[in-house]
């Protein structure tokens, strides 16, 4: 696997509501228009295998840089007094500058010009810190930035998918799946986003530039729900019936001092 992509994330843009299905599970509203939140590199953490065994960390610590090779195999780390909720996720990796009036160049026919590549990601969420944030206005970086709340796979360049594939139409060819202890909790196809990916970068490049190596979440489908200490997650993408990655990881209590407390 070629995790090199990670290290040249300047930043990471994760797209919110685009699932119509989800929106409905948590009893929010529909965006008027495509918003996004930043989750920050910290968070990244990859699989842990034979080639890529758990990274050895300073005592009590939960990140401590990358690999040279990009990696930073680890486990999923719960806060105390947390309520953390996984989202399985189509990543994309930019392949260009995109900003403010070229953003309208964007379209269904050129969109794939600009991404370099794909990858699976789980955007991890402390459900009960954001609901907090949400009631009272606050900014949800916590709830989505905590250190290991971005398990993500490795890169999988747009060449493997164009030869995977005969279809003109990525957007629409992917699926996501994700199991929690063996059960299948999300089972979702990207033909489902409420904003496909032309919009999505569109939206983001008119405000903030996309930059070479930038990671874009597009949305998690329904399905979404718990985790806790023990348990064993395992997400998979598949472009139509090809499998393209799989993730497992364990989820362990997070060490130190941190505890959720109301602000």
């Amino acid at each position: 696997m070629n995790f090199e992509y990670i290290k040249t994330a300047r930043k990471v843009i994760c797209i919110g509501r685009n699932y119509a299905a989800h929106i409905k599970e948590l009893n929010n509203k529909v965006p008027k228009q495509p918003f996004f939140f930043l989750k920050p590199t910290s968070s990244i953490i990859t699989p842990i295998s034979a080639d890529y065994p758990c990274k050895q960390l300073p005592d009590k610590s939960s990140f401590n840089g990358f690999n040279s090779d990009g990696s930073n195999p680890g486990n999923i780390l719960i806060p105390n007094g947390t309520i953390v909720h996984h989202e399985t996720e189509l990543a994309v990796v930019m392949d260009k500058y995109v900003s403010n009036e070229l953003s309208t160049s964007i379209s269904n026919e050129n969109v794939w010009d600009y991404i370099r590549g794909v990858s699976l990601a789980l955007d991890l969420t402390a459900r009960n810190v954001q609901d907090e944030a949400k009631k009272k206005g606050l900014p949800w970086s916590i709830g989505k930035g905590f250190d290991t709340f971005l398990p993500i796979s490795g890169y999988i360049p747009k060449e493997t998918l164009l030869k995977t594939t005969k279809s003109a139409d990525l957007q629409n060819s992917f699926r996501l799946k994700c199991y929690v202890n063996g059960e299948l909790r999300q089972d979702g196809t990207t033909d489902l986003m409420l904003n496909p990916l032309p919009k999505i970068i569109q939206h983001i490049s008119t405000m903030i530039t996309l930059e070479p190596g930038d990671i874009v979440l597009t949305g998690t489908p329904s399905g979404v729900g718990e985790i806790h200490n023990g348990d064993v997650i395992v997400t998979e993408l598949f472009l139509n019936d090809v499998k393209l990655t799989d993730m497992k990881y364990d989820c362990k209590e997070r060490p130190g001092p941190y505890k959720y407390i109301e602000t």
